[in-house]
């Protein structure tokens, strides 16, 4: 196992370094550049040059990004275009709340999909299967910023239940109550989209495993069908479920960064949006690499957890 996940940590290095070329080239080669935000009538041409050589922004591509990886070597991301401020500063201010956000939508989404899945693989082609399939349909179809904005019209103004946005009340204490109140609606909208595709995936991953012999043999003994569902399907079952926790981190992060700039919530999707609007390249490009170990990693564990959770699958 430890010289698999060695293995698997060397073969990410080259994986990070193009995924940091192509970030550079792309952010580099989009319209505009971060001068364009500070020009204005009293501004000349020798003024906008100055500025784009005082931001290294006048040096070949190459020379910049030679630069930016001898920075990020040192463990350095550089300073914020628009800020003036460190960038590892700026994401750590930013880091705890999308943090919180994302554990919360991933712990509502399995809160949804496993019970609900089992039900519809136990309940097949019955009412509650075509009630859940609808739900699911609903969940992936429905847009994140669509879903987000009826959420706010509806519990925000509607019925005002929750606050429309932010992460705590203007002036207000800022206490673990209000927190959890302005966490509700942006947790729920963010794990409704990730619970609508792993219902089905959890649907089918029951279906086939209760075709199984072993389980014909336990209803036979006259076990209870719960047991038979949730202690011994369940388990054999989690695989295919294990696997959908890699594949949805890549979609967790990319719906926070809508659902936080609806719900105003202080995380890094809030961040990058802000970063792209001000062309700040060392925010984003620092964002993005953070982006890229976040689901190499989840990758990896997701490979480990085959090993926890079936004692038959070994690495060698």
């Amino acid at each position: 196992m430890f010289q698999y996940i060695i293995r698997r940590i060397l073969i990410a290095v080259p994986v990070l370094f193009g995924v940091t070329i192509f970030n550079f080239l792309i952010i580099n080669l989009a319209p505009g550049n971060p001068v364009d935000m500070f020009v204005n009538p009293n501004m000349s041409v020798a003024d906008i040059t100055a500025k784009k050589e005082a931001l290294g922004l006048n040096d070949p591509l190459w020379e910049q990004y030679g630069r930016w990886m001898g920075n990020l070597f040192q463990g350095d991301f550089g300073y914020s275009f628009s800020t003036y401020e460190p960038v590892i500063s700026n994401i750590a201010d930013r880091l705890g709340p999308t943090l919180l956000l994302m554990a919360t939508a991933l712990v509502i989404a399995y809160l949804i999909a496993i019970p609900i899945g089992i039900l519809s693989a136990t309940r097949q082609y019955s009412f509650i299967d075509y009630l859940t399939t609808t739900f699911s349909f609903f969940g992936i179809s429905v847009p994140s910023f669509f879903l987000g904005l009826g959420a706010i019209y509806l519990f925000a103004i509607v019925f005002p239940i929750f606050p429309t946005g932010g992460m705590n009340t203007l002036g207000g204490s800022a206490g673990f109550t209000d927190t959890i109140m302005h966490l509700i609606l942006p947790a729920l909208v963010l794990g409704t989209g990730i619970a609508g595709s792993m219902v089905r995936y959890v649907r089918s991953s029951m279906l086939e495993v209760l075709g199984q012999d072993y389980l014909r043999t336990a209803r036979a003994k006259g076990l209870h069908h719960f047991i038979v569902n949730n202690k011994h399907a369940l388990r054999n079952a989690l695989i295919p479920i294990v696997t959908i926790i890699g594949l949805e981190i890549p979609l967790l992060i990319g719906g926070a960064v809508v659902t936080e700039q609806i719900f105003q919530w202080p995380g890094l999707g809030q961040l990058t949006i802000q970063s792209i609007g001000s062309r700040d390249y060392p925010t984003l490009m620092a964002l993005n690499f953070l982006a890229a170990i976040t689901v190499l990693f989840s990758n990896l564990i997701t490979d480990v957890m085959y090993s926890v959770v079936d004692p038959r699958i070994k690495y060698n």
